[in-house]
């Protein structure tokens, strides 16, 4: 499987769609609670799904083994059944599960929910390995490229990053007081650091690592939308910026040009609520309430393909075409 292309929302399914002729290839049923996240392991075997509470592993291979299976075992076990039942179920949180990153190599994984915590899990045998308190909702975690850092942002507008090394929050930001951050953003080489607020702000960092510390050196702010920031993205490349938007819309931003505005991609009909970069950073997927999940050429800021079957809103996507 050279493209997995996935979604997930509020009609409690998770949707794999052919990218190229926009058929749903396999739905899974995920029962608990709507899917506020995917992610997909860096194996593109598993395909991990956030959602109230819990956050379950489904193998990406369609393999139905047991959720007491370990994650080398469950990859071991070869099937073409259609089976819905996750291979792992990591349990802890008291409330929503909002994000959820991998490390590299897949041996633990990060999770930020609404009951205020930031978790560190071993993925192969479920158990939490640290917690991280933020005391109000936590909207996103994002792995420092590093893979030794984390960075969280919350509610109450506070960003913090976490050293995992010494085990305690290193810097406290609050780009503005009592404006929630929805979404944070790494360059993947830990250059810079982006983040959305609900005011429809983005705020730029840039990073540097000197005698293992990180410090953060503010670059910019500008207006990206006039109503909420869902979601920012960062591309592969580093070049573009995603914004998504309850303005219905999602925006690529130029770095190499003091983001400035690229293009505006419209069409959705409400809240747009994710996205993701194809590999060459050429595409954009995004998610919308609206129930379809759209495919662009960003060359044109056209729709290449929209993937209809959700019935109800579709609020995240996950991509690997590596």
């Amino acid at each position: 499987m050279s493209v997995i292309l996935a979604s997930a929302g509020y009609d409690h399914t998770i949707r794999f769609w052919d990218a190229l002729t926009g058929v749903c290839s396999r739905t899974i049923s995920h029962t608990d609670s709507q899917v506020n996240r995917l992610e997909i392991t860096n194996d593109k075997r598993f395909l991990a799904a956030a959602g109230h509470l819990y956050v379950r592993l489904y193998d990406i291979r369609q393999g139905g083994a047991s959720t007491s299976g370990q994650m080398a075992s469950a990859s071991a076990q070869g099937s073409q059944s259609n089976n819905s039942q996750a291979v792992m179920t990591f349990e802890g949180h008291t409330n929503n599960v909002t994000s959820l990153q991998f490390q590299i190599e897949n041996k633990w994984m990060v999770t930020s929910s609404e009951d205020g915590m930031v978790k560190v899990w071993d993925v192969r045998a479920p158990s939490v390995q640290r917690n991280y308190k933020h005391g109000c909702p936590v909207n996103e975690v994002v792995i420092h490229p590093n893979q030794g850092e984390l960075i969280s942002c919350d509610q109450d507008g506070n960003i913090r990053l976490w050293d995992l090394g010494e085990n305690k929050c290193t810097h406290h930001l609050i780009p503005e007081d009592d404006v929630p951050i929805n979404s944070l953003s790494v360059a993947s080489d830990g250059s810079m650091l982006v983040a959305g607020n609900n005011k429809g702000n983005c705020y730029v960092w840039n990073m540097a690592n000197s005698k293992d510390t990180t410090s953060l050196t503010p670059v910019t702010k500008f207006r990206s939308h006039s109503k909420y920031i869902t979601r920012v993205l960062l591309s592969t490349d580093m070049k573009h910026l995603a914004t998504c938007s309850a303005d219905h819309t999602a925006r690529i931003w130029s770095t190499e040009q003091n983001f400035k505005l690229e293009t505006t991609l419209q069409g959705h009909q409400r809240w747009v609520w994710d996205c993701a970069f194809s590999a060459d950073s050429a595409y954009l997927v995004t998610a919308c309430s609206d129930h379809y999940v759209r495919l662009w050429d960003l060359s044109n800021s056209e729709t290449v393909r929209q993937y209809n079957g959700h019935h109800k809103g579709a609020v995240c996507v996950a991509l690997n075409d590596v």
